[in-house]
């Protein structure tokens, strides 16, 4: 069966799409794109991983035309990165 397999950093986007065996689960999906070989700093261990936007263990079964989203952790801690002011916005209220 075919699945999408999907990552991406400022600079660089994945998109693949697969054949794996039927009860595949992601963990295999993702071992068999080859993306770990491409992105050797990818940690499964530390990395969320989702199926179209709802997160899911590696342990979950797929099916036919499932995308896989490897989750990167998030570098900046919103509490600390100063607001956008948008345009028209007066700071004073």
């Amino acid at each position: 069966m075919q699945v999408g397999i999907a990552y991406s950093e400022p600079v660089n986007q994945l998109w693949l799409r697969i054949e794996v065996p039927e009860e595949a689960t992601v963990q295999l999906a993702i071992e068999q794109s080859g993306i770990l070989r491409k992105f050797p700093h990818i940690d499964l261990a530390a990395y969320k991983v989702g199926i179209f936007g709802k997160l899911a263990e590696l342990d979950a079964v797929l099916k036919p035309g499932d995308r896989i989203e490897i989750y990167r952790p998030i570098t900046a801690d919103p509490a600390t990165v100063p607001r956008r002011v948008f345009a028209g916005e007066d700071d004073d209220e």
